[in-house]
């Protein structure tokens, strides 16, 4: 086992390693597209084949029957878009379009893909040799024999190629990584439970998500078994989010499309039993001149110069009864009185709110040096 696991993390330092080639021919917002929308058509390709597999074992004749996929949570992958059509065409001058053409027919075959995957790979600026040179790493090098632990590897692949972005963007990269150990301690610490409601107000790519999922997984529960909702106001990172879930087999609701979280609440009445959440730290402007008798600021209005109080107020307004909250904030909110927030922060705590506070380590995060507290409000305490 110890071997096996060796060899996964050795791939997914090897397509890094192999896929840096393509950094000298694209800028880096256009590579993470590239790398990350290669191992989502990888993935639904395979999960595709293997049911296409099942159902001809069966001898029904439904293996072309799209219901007999989405029954079981998975994509129906058209002819074009097969994973086999793409690398038999890996070493051709057509490989860019013809990538571009899978994405357009798995869209248009799935509707909440819809505008999602990136279709830039028949760009002349993107060199075809090394394209087909990279389609041969995930040809040859992901053993789709075992799906379960297939899907674990691109899932975990994915992961480390967005902390790698996350590294290589500095503070841009912040905005949609949040590093797994910190997301892991959230979650241990909420526990969340089976048929649960799971909210993300700025998903970012969706880590929170994925972690409460295999928490639940891991403690004989299912996947499945969350009610998953987010919202992301960058559009590159909400689509990022969508093929996350979608490689993970995580139904979530994250809207129709981007949106600023503040300005236009896309889930107003949804009451969820956990948030978790890594808000962008002392975010300002944030509008508040535009929402000044907003029905969320129940402990005060939150300052224009910045929204650490007003993400706190926007997730206990959209906690369940007994929800409970989990979230990273800059130490400075702790003692900070300017402009109401000590006022805010009284009447919080005061309303007996506050589960408990931790206290972390500097250098957590690729975009911010500073130390973060992770903060846990819960409703309805004991």
């Amino acid at each position: 086992m110890a071997d096996k696991t060796n060899a996964n993390i050795g791939f997914e330092k090897q397509l890094w390693d192999a896929a840096c080639v393509l950094w000298g021919h694209i800028p880096s917002a256009e590579y993470r597209k590239v790398i990350i929308g290669l191992i989502f058509l990888r993935y639904i390709s395979a999960a595709f084949d293997k049911r296409y597999q099942e159902l001809v074992d069966e001898g029904d004749g439904f293996e072309d029957d799209r219901d007999a996929y989405s029954m079981e949570n998975v994509f129906f992958v058209p002819q074009e878009a097969r994973w086999s059509t793409i690398a038999s065409a890996a070493h051709t001058p057509e490989i860019g379009t013809v990538i571009d053409n899978a994405m357009r027919a798995i869209e248009n075959e799935n509707k909440t893909l819809k505008n999602v995957l990136p279709k830039n790979y028949a760009s002349p600026d993107l060199d075809k040799r090394v394209l087909g040179e990279v389609v041969d790493i995930f040809t040859n090098n992901i053993d789709m024999s075992d799906t379960e632990a297939s899907e674990d590897l691109l899932g975990r692949t994915y992961e480390y190629c967005i902390a790698q972005f996350a590294e290589k963007e500095g503070v841009g990269g912040g905005e949609f990584y949040t590093p797994s150990s910190v997301v892991k301690t959230l979650v241990s610490v909420l526990k969340p439970f089976d048929n649960c409601r799971v909210y993300d107000c700025c998903c970012g790519s969706g880590g929170m998500f994925v972690q409460s999922a295999k928490f639940i997984q891991a403690h004989s529960g299912k996947r499945g078994a969350i009610a998953v909702y987010g919202q992301e106001a960058n559009a590159d990172t909400w689509k990022m989010a969508k093929m996350n879930m979608a490689i993970r087999g995580i139904d979530a609701d994250f809207g129709p499309y981007q949106a600023d979280t503040f300005t236009n609440d896309l889930h107003p009445t949804l009451k969820a039993d956990f948030i978790l959440a890594n808000p962008p730290f002392n975010y300002h402007p944030w509008n508040q001149e535009k929402l000044l008798d907003d029905v969320r600021w129940k402990y005060g209005i939150p300052p224009a110069g910045n929204a650490n109080y007003a993400w706190i107020q926007h997730m206990i307004h959209h906690l369940a009864p007994n929800g409970k909250i989990g979230l990273v904030l800059a130490n400075g909110a702790l003692s900070t009185q300017s402009s109401g927030e000590g006022e805010i922060r009284k009447k919080i705590i005061e309303d007996d709110l506050i589960e408990g506070i931790i206290a972390m380590p500097t250098q957590l995060f690729y975009s911010v040096t500073i130390p973060v507290t992770l903060w846990f409000i819960t409703k309805g305490k004991k």
